[in-house]
Formats: C-alpha cells, sequence, structure tokens
C-alpha cells in the first residue's frame, strides 16, 4: 500500500523516520501544559489531558500490533483504558480523574515501551492499512489536542512556538470568482492508495455555475456582520481582542474569522449567499497541486488572508489558514465500506449531525492536505479553527 504523500513509495526506513518525527512533534505539545493541568479537562465534554497522552501510544498498539498482526500488545488494562477517544455524551460520563486514570510516569513508562514496539512492527512488517492508519491517526490528534490546549488558561501554559507579532490590520478586498458549470471529482479511487474509508470510492458530480469568495470571511468583515445585526461573538473573540494560544491580542481584523457552522450559515443568510457545498468547494481547488499555505504547524495563529499566492481561478487559502465549513451533510459515498483497521472511524458519525470541512487550518499536518481528505464536526461545536467563505 502507498501513501499519497509519498507518490514514490517510502521505504521502512523513512517510515520509521516518520513516525519518529510525528511522536517529537506529539510530545512538544504535550510540553506546553504545566504540571497542573495533567488531569484537567479543558473542553468539558472531552477525556482530561492524560488520556490523549495515553491514547496515541495504545491505539497505536490496538490497532497495528494486536489488532492487524495479530501479536501481543504491552498492557492490557492500559490498552483498554486508552482505547478510543470519542467524546463522551454528556459531561456525566466523564470518569473523574482521582478514580481512574495512572500517574504521569506511569503513561509516559507505556509509551516508551509502545514507540520501540510499534518502531519493530513498522521496520519489520509489510505496509497495510493500518500502517498508515496510526500514522495519520496521530497526525489528527495533534491538531485536535492543540484545539484543547488553545482552552487552557494561560497560566497553565508554556510557549513551545509564537506566531509573529501582528497588528490589527485592515480588512481584505472580497471578490467574487466565477466558477463555470462543470464536473467535480470528489473521493478517490481505489487503487492501493492510503485514504480513511469516507474518502473512497470516487464520486463524479456535476455542479452547476456559481460565484465564490476569493477570500475566506475575515474578522473585520464578520465585526459588521455584528454590528449590524448583535448576533453574538465567536469563541475566539474576547471583548474586542483575539484569544490566542498563547496571548490575548487586538482583534487582527485582516484574520480568517474562526466560527462555527451555525455561525458561518447565518453570515451567509445576511449576505444574501451560502455557504458552498463540498463539491462546489472542489470545483474551486481546481485540479493543480496543492501549493504553499498556513499549514503544518508554520504558525501557531492564522495569517492575514491573501498571505499565499491564489489558485489559477483567483482563490486563495484553499489549504491552510483554517478549515473550510460547507453546506454537505458528513454521509458516506455510494459504495462505502468500513475500513477493517477501524471500522467505526466514519460509520460512527453518519448521523445527519455533522457537516463536512474541507482544506486545512494551521495545525493540519502536510501529510494530511489531499483533496479527498475529509474533516467533520457538529454544528455548534466553537473550539475548532475552522472558518468559511460564501457562495453564490
Amino acid at each position: 500500500m502507498k501513501h499519497p504523500a509519498f507518490p514514490n513509495g517510502i521505504t521502512r526506513e523513512a517510515l520509521v523516520d516518520w513516525y519518529r518525527a510525528i511522536r517529537v512533534r506529539t510530545k512538544s505539545l504535550f510540553d506546553i501544559i504545566t504540571p497542573d493541568a495533567y488531569y484537567d479537562r479543558p473542553i468539558a465534554l472531552r477525556n482530561p489531558i492524560v488520556f490523549y497522552e495515553g491514547h496515541l501510544p495504545a491505539f497505536a498498539v490496538n490497532t497495528l500490533v494486536k489488532l492487524t498482526q495479530k501479536r501481543e500488545g504491552i498492557d492490557a488494562r492500559l490498552e483498554d483504558l486508552f482505547a478510543r477517544g470519542i467524546d463522551p455524551e454528556s459531561e456525566d460520563a466523564i470518569k473523574d480523574p482521582t478514580d481512574v486514570w495512572p500517574s504521569r510516569a506511569d503513561v509516559q513508562a507505556y509509551n516508551t515501551k509502545a514507540e520501540q514496539l510499534i518502531e519493530e512492527t513498522l521496520a519489520e512488517s509489510e505496509m497495510v492499512e493500518a500502517t498508515f492508519t496510526i500514522l495519520e491517526h496521530e497526525l489528527m490528534h495533534q491538531e485536535t489536542l492543540l484545539y484543547m490546549l488553545h482552552q487552557l488558561p494561560y497560566e497553565k501554559k508554556s510557549a513551545f512556538a509564537v506566531a509573529p507579532g501582528v497588528s490589527p490590520g485592515k480588512q481584505a478586498r472580497n471578490e467574487a470568482i466565477s466558477i463555470p458549470r462543470g464536473r467535480a471529482i470528489l473521493g478517490a479511487p481505489r487503487d492501493g492508495r492510503f485514504g480513511w474509508d469516507n474518502e473512497f470510492p470516487e464520486l463524479t458530480v456535476d455542479v452547476d455555475a456559481f460565484t465564490i469568495d476569493a477570500h475566506n470571511v475575515t474578522n473585520g468583515e464578520y465585526l459588521e456582520f455584528l454590528s449590524e445585526t448583535g448576533a453574538s461573538a465567536p469563541h475566539f473573540w474576547d471583548d474586542g481582542h483575539w484569544r490566542g494560544l498563547f496571548e490575548r491580542i487586538p482583534l487582527p481584523l485582516d484574520w480568517p474569522v474562526y466560527v462555527t457552522h451555525e455561525q458561518a450559515e447565518a453570515y451567509a443568510r445576511w449576505r444574501g449567499a451560502r455557504l458552498p457545498t463540498e463539491a462546489e468547494f472542489h470545483r474551486a481547488l481546481g485540479d493543480e497541486p496543492i501549493g504553499a499555505g498556513n499549514y503544518d504547524f508554520l504558525n501557531t495563529e492564522p495569517v492575514p488572508v491573501g498571505s499565499y499566492e491564489p489558485n489559477a481561478l483567483g482563490i486563495y487559502d484553499l489549504a491552510g489558514n483554517g478549515w473550510e465549513w460547507t453546506s454537505t451533510l458528513f454521509e458516506p459515498f455510494p459504495g462505502f465500506e468500513p475500513m477493517p483497521s477501524y471500522l467505526q472511524y466514519s460509520a460512527d458519525f453518519f448521523d445527519g449531525k455533522h457537516y463536512v470541512m474541507k482544506g486545512a487550518s494551521p495545525a493540519t499536518a502536510r501529510e494530511l492536505l489531499r483533496p479527498s481528505f475529509r474533516n467533520w464536526f457538529r454544528p455548534n461545536y466553537p473550539y475548532v479553527y475552522a472558518t468559511f467563505r460564501t457562495v453564490r
């Protein structure tokens, strides 16, 4: 099996190096927190931080070693405790940290053994679906972990990297780009490349002509909406300031606004527009390779819209600077089949309550940037680095 980020293939040695690099970045994220924050739940409907430090190595052992290779794990109790990080349905479902979670020393001791076992397995075994499942799973969790750490009080964090100093800037001119009627190719063919089950099979869709914003909606544009309608401010705003990861700064008017799907829809209606469908996003993306952008942890915050070159159609930031909400419910493509290495990955969320997001955020790993990749969240979830643009 091949990975889309390595079209010419990848050696086992390079695969181990990639895994090690992923682990280095993950550990740098856990190093952000102060010791007293380890059992905190920065987001009420998520498990405490301790869970995620154990979950990533345990998931890799459970998936690659035990499920796929049919080999023994390291510690069955911890591998069960840290098995799956799905958000609980209510705060009542969260277990008290003092009742269930081990010490950080015990978690890290397990992780050291797990890393060695995973490296040995990657170096010795055939590259199969589970090989890339565990690697991309950790890349995705790096981003969701950062969402969670974003909510910690500043006194419980130390910066591992700080975005360049910024000024409030000015509102970017947001032109409408015309996209003619045509076909959009969603998903990916089943040709031996890795992808998550919701990316398959490839689907061709006819799309009517439309116009789409050249830029994501900015904080400045959204501020006009709030001033005229009295709507509620986004979660990332705080009394005229931006609630950054490591500091609170004057609201940068030329940064993309981060909002919920519900807030994005309300703004679009106010503009006499709507959110793009997943197929329309693909039409706007075009056929050229994904270019440079604010992704792969280049910055810990957004940058002004239009900081990178547009695509051939004149559209900016379709990859990076914030995931983009679409109006498309997260549903399977015709012919969907659950992936053997993670049967419940997508199927649990085909519930009519989640919307597809496309693109990438500053905290999205480079290896996840492919047109077929689909992200999804509930429409009222306020913590994700998600922006939008409108269409007509």
